[in-house]
Formats: C-alpha cells, structure tokens, sequence
C-alpha cells in the first residue's frame, strides 16, 4: 500500500514542476506512465499542455 500511495505523491510532484523539467525528461516520464494506457495519451498530453503553456515544444528535428 505504501507503493500507491508514494507513487502518487510522486506523480502530483512531477505534474506541479512539468515545464521545469528538461524535454528529455517529460518525455521519458509520459512515455513510461502511458505504457499500456493508449487510449490516455492524448488527455494526459492536453492536461499537461494546458497547465504549463510552455512545454508546447517544437517538433524535434529529424
């Protein structure tokens, strides 16, 4: 039970300091907490999109 409830301290953490992380970062915590949750992706993406304007990155080059 401690598990779920520090994995969700933990996940409220990262949510309030989003934009101030690296992009690499953001990407690899969204990619690892949407594994097997596909059909999640694009409201999480939105959630964190509109909470911090921000990370609205450009597309990374090819």
């Amino acid at each position: 039970m401690a598990d779920e409830r520090f994995a969700h301290l933990l996940g409220r953490a990262a949510m309030e300091v989003w934009g101030d992380m690296p992009r690499d970062v953001q990407e690899a915590l969204f990619e690892t907490a949407m594994k097997g949750h596909d059909e999640d992706r694009e409201a999480l993406a939105r959630l964190l999109h509109d909470r911090h304007p921000r990370t609205a990155h450009p597309a990374r080059p090819v």
